[in-house]
């Protein structure tokens, strides 16, 4: 047989990509009455695994070679990880003899280690074609001339050495490393799945890989992942490959699809679900993370002989441990001592969790079975003695002190790790049944208190002092018990700690006894306890909660409280389950701590956007809202819930008339400062004599009253309330404030400083004036003034200018009698300079213009079709898709954001947003073929203003988004360049660009701006755009001919303007979806999707408000073509020049 002239080794390249690891379109599902032999080699031989063929490299080495003259492997020496590969035993050429009798040999590369042995076309390839797991081998034996058999439990594999001393020296390091494994599976003696020694899959089953009919066995074990034909052979140990994930990486390709690419190819998978994907993700890249890990570590600690085995278990070489029992472990261990809670055991991984391990740690653990004081403090501890407990000496009060003292390193460590370690206690006569493994630390405490009898509903009514029992009470071992005197033996009733679900302290003087608290049960039971002295109720309130509480929430304990326990709960991404959180209350911040995750911010009742309750009395749900964080809790228990709804609303509520102690928006500004600006905003700009003219006195009083209650949930509309009624109801506010807007400190430092002649020093005084205030006065002066600033732009339709409202506004803001003609002075000031005072922007100038803009306009259009409308506007929002079907007329009032809409759409069709859901809103341009999802923050309406015949909005899935925030996320810098197919609008740009088609172009998008290049070496940019002011679209129209699928189109306006536009193409669907996101980053500060999803519901709206319609944004054709008549009437001139 001729064999062709081999390239030297050192010319084969290190990395190829292969295309496919089987053969295209090959059948895997074999023929069971075909041996199986014939499957393997038919099946998975003969691909160009690797690229080259396997007799280029057959004679370059000799059959056999040492392991120091082993050529380098693919895999050898790659970045990105620490931890070594398997050492290599024997490794070289052999003849595999295929199935069926043949007697044509297949030259094969073969690497044995100490878990397998595989073969593989050559020796440059990164993937076997096969592979024997060496816990399955049952025998070696030699069957003829130079030939010898690998025996399973149920196959036989046949090769063929060069020499009987090399089949020798095969059958040898085969046998010993065979004896090996089985010593080892001896010392272990955990065979999971049948096979010997195996270590048990983090995830397991069928999956689908991509070029293949039939579904491949896929195991993702430690740090490898495995490929199997089917179950059956992975029950044999008999697989087809496995890929070492310290070269991976796994992304998400489709709905159901994703890729683990590695340096040498790409494997695509699909799984049954999304949700199985999804798991398969998490699996993959927990393999990720441990080939990631270092075993320094843990070759360390493994130095010591008892260390080498689970101190549980006794498997062999654990990779976890307990860092404050001096314990390592092995992984399935580790998951029970989590269990148990971090007051009992804190567990840490020798591999992963490198900044724990200090030197010392790492003694302690080495030291502990051999150091005797170490061993006999451990023992100590384990009996219940306290690590903080005091010594007897002023100067080192603690043992940790002692420890220090006397200089002994180990045993600090050993204390310093055990300050929250809790003892067990065991109690077999009366096994308890508790919501948490961990068990609560022990507290003691006895005394008097006076009781009344347990109740199963909430107490409405004052108790009398006559309704108390006085009761010895003792808590100890987690029970309080109550007596009927300090002598007594046997307890009246007893309150179990794990039990307690509720605990609050009542207002003074809400009953007989000025200092109360209740408990709450899990069987819905109610205990009100009563003391005189508040020094001996607080010490028992203190002591209940150390008593239920666990050692993950005693951060709750570091304040006062009014009301502390646990309820179920959902947040952040994970909505499909609900968890038991502890919650504690304290004036209008609600604190939480979930199990998984560090304390939470408070939440502050008074700021939130939504509080709302859902669902019926059986199964409320307690929704609240803050800067897009939400928070849901369930009313599980009827009992407690009810009374926590109640604390929580009432916390949220105004409590009292001060500015600080209203409900308050995201700014600081008052709610009820909001309603009413907004909605003169949204329907009285041009309502002539606004402000000037009062309303009617019990309607203002009405809608005061109302505000001031619960602002938040208040909705003006027009119809129901007039704007003079509102105007007055904002003006009698700021009038009976106690301290006043400008407080009474600083009052008469407004006045005079109104006085300065100098305008410069007087805009400066002002400021420094405003900057005193307090922060909630400070941003409600702002709100304030800008909204007059607006309000005086309309002068000439309103007949109020700025002299005109400082008149009305001067004796409102300064509560004066309207004698000093000072304090209109300042308003009138204020107003003119609201630019210079409050530091305004451009953009923020911008944006306001527009807002107020587009209110008008619509207000015009209705005027013009003969109809009026409320603050809101009407729009036609799809789910989706367009269909008849799947439209939503929805209200859009102009502070409505993207996400808003998004969340209004699919709350009112009962859409759950699962974890990973990137529910989004487009902007969808029929004509031009294209979409563009709105960024989360942007607003609705300047958008429908826009809009024209052929566009729509729709909600949908953004499938793009979660690779495009892993693209960022290991993406560094804001910047990107590359090269892309570009096309211009030849009738707008005129870049002397050849027509009719596509051209190479370099782009260089920065934070500031697009570059574009004639090509990549070019020095001068043929054209530059700011980046702030595109609109980047995906798609481009089908009749331009993009040479690609992957395509967006960018619109850019002038100033004066104008409209540019230009269509963009890319290689690959990834290479889009980088620059998109690229776009969105630079434009949005960084801030591409929101760090929690929001959750903010509304009013759904009416068609009708009382007797008035609500003009359609989006409607039959009729309606559309009165809405674009009445647009081209302007009357917005006059704030052009503002």
């Amino acid at each position: 047989m001729t064999k062709k002239e081999e390239l030297p080794v050192s010319q084969v390249p290190r990395a190829v990509r292969v295309a496919s690891l089987l053969s295209e379109g090959e059948e895997l599902s074999g023929d069971d009455d075909q041996a199986d032999e014939d499957e393997d080699d038919h099946a998975y031989e003969g691909v160009p695994n690797g690229g080259w063929h396997t007799s280029s490299l057959s004679s370059s080495l000799p059959s056999s070679v040492l392991i120091s003259e082993l050529p380098s492997h693919p895999m050898d020496g790659l970045p990105g990880g620490s931890t070594p590969l398997t050492r290599v035993i024997k490794a070289g050429w052999l003849d595999k003899n295929p199935p069926q009798g043949s007697y044509i040999y297949q030259k094969r590369w073969v690497r044995l280690d100490a878990d397998h042995l595989r073969y593989f076309d050559s020796n440059k390839d990164a993937y076997s074609k096969r592979f024997i797991s060496v816990a399955c081998i049952s025998r070696v034996a030699a069957i003829g001339d130079q030939k010898f058999e690998v025996i399973t439990n149920n196959r036989t594999f046949a090769f063929r050495a060069e020499s009987d001393a090399e089949r020798k020296e095969w059958m040898q390091a085969l046998q010993q490393a065979v004896a090996e494994q089985y010593a080892r599976a001896r010392l272990s003696s955990i065979y999971p799945l049948g096979i010997r020694g195996s270590e048990p899959p983090d995830r397991a089953g069928s999956l689908e890989l991509r070029g293949f009919k039939n579904k491949l066995y896929v195991a993702v074990v430690g740090d490898k992942v495995q490929l199997y034909k089917n179950l059956e052979e992975y029950h044999l140990g008999i697989g087809i490959t496995f890929i070492d994930m310290s070269v991976g990486n796994v992304k998400e390709a489709d709905r159901r699809s994703f890729d683990l690419t590695t340096p040498y190819r790409i494997f695509s998978f699909s799984a049954e679900s999304e949700l199985e994907k999804e798991q398969w993700l998490e699996a993959m890249q927990g393999a990720i993370a441990e080939a990631l890990s270092t075993s320094e570590v843990a070759e360390r600690i493994w130095a010591v002989t008892p260390n080498r085995f689970c101190a549980d278990c006794g498997a062999a070489q654990p990779d976890w441990a307990s860092i404050n029992l001096c314990v390592v472990i092995c992984k399935r261990c580790a998951g029970e001592h989590r269990g148990l809670g971090a007051g009992v055991s804190k567990v840490r991984s020798l591999k992963m969790d490198r900044k724990v391990w200090t030197e010392t740690l790492i003694e302690a653990l080495c030291a502990a079975v051999t150091t005797t004081d170490l061993a006999e403090t451990q023992a100590l501890l384990g009996c219940g003695a306290g690590v903080n407990c005091f010594s007897g000496d002023p100067e080192a009060p603690t043992p940790l002190a002692l420890a220090e003292q006397a200089g002994q390193a180990l045993q600090m460590e050993f204390l310093r790790n055990n300050r929250t370690t809790e003892v067990p206690r065991l109690d077999s006569a009366k096994p308890l049944e508790k919501h948490y493994s961990v068990v609560l630390p022990t507290v003691s405490h006895s005394g008097f208190l006076y009781k009344t009898a347990s109740a199963g509903k909430l107490l409405q009514d004052r108790r009398a002092r006559e309704e108390f029992s006085r009761r010895w009470c003792v808590l100890s071992d987690g029970v309080l018990s109550y007596y009927e005197n300090e002598r007594a033996v046997t307890p009246n009733g007893e309150i179990r700690a794990s039990e307690i679900v509720c605990l609050a302290v009542l207002p003074p003087d809400t009953h007989g006894f000025e200092h109360t608290f209740e408990v709450y049960t899990e069987g819905e039971r109610l205990y009100l306890f009563g003391l005189e002295s508040a020094e001996l109720a607080r010490e028992w309130v203190k002591c209940i909660a150390k008593a239920f509480i666990p050692p993950l929430a005693e951060d709750l304990l570091a304040r006062d409280f009014e009301r502390l326990g646990r309820l179920p709960y959902k947040a952040g991404l994970s909505l499909q389950r609900a968890q038991e959180g502890w919650f504690s209350l304290t004036g209008s911040e609600l604190r939480a701590v979930f199990p998984e995750g560090p304390c939470e911010e408070p939440l502050q009742l008074r700021k939130l956007q939504e509080l709302s309750v859902q669902g019926e009395s059986e199964n409320q749900v307690l929704v609240l809202v803050e800067r897009r964080r939400t928070l849901y809790i369930q009313g599980e228990r009827r009992l407690d819930f009810t009374s926590w709804l109640g604390a929580i609303q009432k916390a949220a509520a105004s409590s009292g008339d001060t500015l600080s102690e209203q409900q308050l928006g995201d700014s600081d500004i008052p709610v009820i400062v909001y309603r009413c600006i907004d909605y003169i905003t949204q329907c009285g700009l041009t309502s002539e004599g606004i402000y000037r003219k009062c309303g009617q006195t019990s309607k203002t009083q009405r809608v005061l009253e109302s505000l001031r209650q619960d602002a938040r949930s208040v909705r003006l509309k027009e119809g129901e309330q007039h704007v003079d009624d509102v105007s007055s109801a904002l003006k009698r506010f700021l009038r009976d404030l106690p301290d006043g807007l400008f407080t009474r400190a600083q009052r008469l430092a407004w006045l005079e400083a109104s006085e300065i002649e100098d305008e410069e020093e007087k805009v400066s005084r002002y400021q420094e004036l405003l900057a005193r205030l307090p922060p909630v006065n400070r941003a409600t002066v702002k709100a304030l003034i800008s909204h007059l600033y607006c309000v005086q732009c309309f002068s000439d339709t309103n007949q109020m200018n700025t002299h005109n409202l400082a008149i009305v506004f001067g004796p409102t803001l300064f509560q004066t009698d309207g004698q000093d003609y000072k304090a209109g002075r300042v308003v009138e000031d204020l107003i003119g300079h609201y630019v210079a005072v409050f530091s305004v922007d451009e953009e923020e100038l911008r944006k306001q213009r527009e807002e107020i803009t587009a209110i008008v306009k619509m207000r015009v259009a209705g005027t013009a079709s003969g109809t009026q409308h409320a603050g809101d506007f009407i729009c036609t929002v799809y789910l989706e898709e367009k269909k008849a079907e799947t439209e939503q007329h929805i209200k859009i009032p102009a502070s409505m954001t993207a996400e808003e809409l998004t969340l209004e759409i699919l709350d009112r069709r009962n859409v759950g947003i699962r974890e990973r859901d990137y529910w989004t809103c487009f902007e969808v341009n029929e004509r031009e073929e294209a979409e563009r999802p709105l960024h989360f923050a942007e607003k609705v309406l300047p958008i429908l203003h826009g809009l024209g015949m052929d566009s729509y909005l729709v909600v949908k899935k953004h499938q793009s988004m979660e690779a495009m925030l892993l693209y960022l996320a290991s993406h560094v810098g804001d910047t990107k360049h590359g090269m892309m197919k570009f096309r211009e609008d030849r009738s707008l740009l005129g870049l002397g660009l050849p027509s009719g088609g596509f051209h190479d172009r370099y782009f260089i998008l920065n934070s500031s701006c697009l570059r574009l290049y004639k090509e990549i070496r070019s020095h001068r940019p043929e054209k530059e755009w700011p980046v702030r002011s595109l609109k980047v679209y995906l798609g481009v129209k089908k009749k331009l001919r993009p040479p690609t699928c992957w395509g967006f189109t960018v619109v850019h306006e002038t100033e004066k303007h104008e409209k540019q536009q230009w269509y963009l193409c890319c290689e690959t669907q990834m290479e889009l979806r980088e620059w998109f996101a690229t776009f969105l980053f630079v434009q949005h500060g960084g801030l591409v999707w929101p760090s929690e999803p929001s959750r903010v519901s509304r009013a759904v709206p009416e068609v009708r408000l009382g007797s008035v319609s609500l003009i359609p944004l989006r409607g039959s054709e009729n309606e559309m073509r009165r809405s674009v008549a009445a647009f081209t009437a302007d009357p917005l001139s006059l704030l052009r020049n503002v």
